[in-house]
């Protein structure tokens, strides 16, 4: 981890000396009060299959660590694709993207988009089209490191569906990764793979978040336990979230599950996974257990709302 920091500060130098990004201007920020944070964690949300909920996952736990008193900036790091703007309902705000960072157009403090509900909360796009420049791992990497060098306590990078180049830039400023599958055997397998590729590259630190549990299918046994998920994988679990269809009702509105003033289970469950993200003590919601809003209450007590 320390090494990795070192190289981040060398090649920050580096670019200070002016070989392609104008970093004199990335580390600038308008709050001159922001202390450099050199122990931000830095944590990459991958999947390995598309389709899974990752981005649904980084919304909702980003903002609920930044609910929670946290300084978050989340990086949407899919080139061309990007979805993570449209869950926050930031889309209508991005002028400039990491791309234009590395390209001297702007400052990095003025392509991070503060969320306006909870403002230390940023959002990051990495490009708005793939054709325009090539994003490298060194260049992930000094983009990840400024961005913990302005205060931010998390760093969440929303990555690419799939293992190839855009994974492998995406997870190499990361600590720590969280793999978000569903009990599906294709959704499983491409866990397993990814879990393998982050030990490959120095990512030993990882957690596993289920995603998309149907309790009744379960029970009736079309559908795998979170058990049996887990111990395939073997992995750490960090949480569980059910199916839910108010995600779809959650997108179209462009705010998180975790912001609704009646939380849905989804939405608690989020919340539980992002207190154990930081490292409280918290329940996993027994999803056998009808919700008739207990929850709420618990969740009340939980955030003072």
């Amino acid at each position: 981890m320390h090494q990795r920091r070192w190289l981040n500060r060398l090649q920050i130098e580096d670019l200070k000396k002016g070989s392609g990004v104008h970093s004199t201007d990335l580390l600038k920020s308008d709050d001159l009060s922001i202390p450099l944070n050199q122990n931000a964690r830095i944590i990459v949300v991958t999947s390995g299959k598309g389709g899974v909920g990752k981005t649904t996952a980084t919304a909702n736990l980003g903002m609920s660590i930044a609910r929670l008193g946290y300084r978050v900036a989340l990086i949407d790091s899919d080139i061309g694709l990007r979805n993570l703007d449209l869950l926050l309902g930031l889309e209508n705000r991005i002028m400039y993207t990491a791309i234009d960072i590395f390209e001297g157009n702007c400052r990095l403090d003025q392509a991070l988009i503060r969320d306006k509900r909870w403002k230390n909360l940023s959002l990051l796009a990495i490009s708005k089209n793939r054709q325009r420049y090539n994003v490298t791992r060194k260049s992930m990497e000094s983009l990840v490191f400024s961005i913990s060098a302005l205060g931010y306590n998390f760093i969440l990078i929303d990555c690419p569906a799939g293992i190839d180049v855009g994974f492998i830039n995406a997870i190499s400023p990361a600590e720590e990764a969280l793999i978000v599958t569903t009990p599906e055997i294709t959704a499983i397998r491409d866990a397993d793979r990814v879990a393998g590729l982050l030990e490959t590259n120095g990512i030993f630190n990882t957690k596993l978040l289920v995603n998309r549990v149907r309790p009744e299918m379960i029970q009736t046994n079309n559908m795998m336990s979170v058990r049996d998920v887990q111990e395939i994988l073997g992995i750490p679990l960090l949480g569980v979230i059910p199916e839910d269809t108010h995600v779809i009702v959650s997108t179209n509105r462009g705010e998180p599950l975790v912001l609704q003033k009646k939380l849905t289970l989804s939405g608690i469950a989020f919340e539980n996974a992002a207190r154990r993200l930081i490292g409280k003590q918290d329940y996993f919601i027994d999803l056998t257990t009808p919700y008739k809003g207990i929850f709420q209450k618990v969740h009340q007590k939980l955030f003072g709302l």
